[in-house]
C-alpha cells in the first residue's frame, strides 16, 4: 500500500476511533444530526456503549431518506474497500464531527449487502 493511502487511511481509522463513544440505540436521530439534541443528554449518552456493542465492534447507522437501520460491526470492515467507499460518503455528507453512532448514506439493503459479501468473502 503506498504511503499516501496508508496516512489517509490512518487518519480516517483514527477520526472514526474517536467517534466510538455510541449512543443507545433508541437515541432520536435526524439526516444531518445523529444524536440527542439536548446538550446535557447527549453529553451523558455519548459516553454510554450500548450493550449490544461487544469490544472490536462498532455501531452503525444506514441512512437513505427517512429509511434507517442500525448495525453492529466489526473492526475488521475498516479495511473493507466497499465500507471504506461508504466512510468517504459519510465524510462528505456529514463530516468527521459525527457524535454517537456512526451514520453512513446509503440504504439499509446495501450495507446489509456489504456486510454479507464480507462475510461471505471470508468464509471462501
Amino acid at each position: 500500500m503506498e504511503l499516501g493511502k496508508k496516512k489517509m487511511l490512518k487518519s480516517l481509522i483514527s477520526k472514526v476511533i474517536k467517534s466510538l463513544p455510541f449512543l443507545a440505540p433508541n437515541g432520536a436521530r435526524t439526516r444531518r444530526v445523529c444524536y440527542v439534541s439536548d446538550v446535557d443528554e447527549e453529553n451523558q449518552n455519548a459516553t454510554r456503549v450500548p450493550e449490544d456493542v461487544k469490544e472490536g465492534h462498532f455501531a452503525v447507522v444506514a441512512m437513505q431518506g427517512e429509511e434507517t437501520k442500525r448495525f453492529v460491526v466489526g473492526l475488521d470492515y475498516l479495511t473493507d474497500p466497499a465500507f471504506l467507499k461508504l466512510l468517504e460518503q459519510a465524510s462528505e455528507e456529514y463530516g468527521f464531527e459525527q457524535k454517537g453512532t456512526l451514520a453512513v448514506p446509503c440504504s439499509p439493503q446495501e450495507l446489509q449487502k456489504i456486510i454479507e459479501n464480507k462475510r461471505f468473502n471470508v468464509t471462501s
